[in-house]
């Protein structure tokens, strides 16, 4: 039995700048706290590559799972790396600032900054793959 799926037209302009705006504030507030932040430079390391790590990882969840919502095929293994990685940049960036010898005013900011990032990649990325398809002809209103 096939089932349609119904996509939402296409985002307005607004909603769209909001998301762009939204990752360089998630992406930008946690390099700018990096690069004045007073720790050592491994532990600056660490954190910058946890954020691409995360955002890498969070976009590629999104197209997993809009793949997987189209009816491309996404191995089960793909799929479940993608979820994992996601879950393992969260984790990781706990643990780290648990153990961080920061404020805690600190620590919270690193954490918001680090979710809007991710939150924020995973929508743009979304709203620029809505607006490719709608580009291509493709009116994006049912998928078969």
């Amino acid at each position: 039995m096939k089932t349609s799926i119904q996509f939402p037209q296409s985002s307005s302009g607004a909603y769209v700048g909001a998301t762009f705006a939204c990752l360089g504030l998630g992406t930008g507030g946690f390099l700018l706290g990096l690069w004045n932040a007073e720790m050592q430079l491994n532990e600056k390391g660490y954190y910058f590559t946890l954020l691409a790590f995360g955002l890498f990882a969070a976009v590629s969840l999104q197209k997993c799972v809009r793949d997987k919502l189209e009816g491309i095929p996404v191995s089960g293994a793909y799929y479940g790396i993608c979820y994992l990685a996601v879950g393992l940049s969260l984790l990781l960036l706990g643990t780290g600032l648990w153990n961080a010898t920061l404020l805690l005013s600190e620590k919270g900011y690193y954490a918001m900054s680090f979710v809007l990032a991710l939150y924020s990649a995973v929508t743009v990325q979304k709203n620029v793959r809505d607006k490719k398809a709608i580009a291509a002809g493709d009116d994006g209103d049912t998928l078969q």
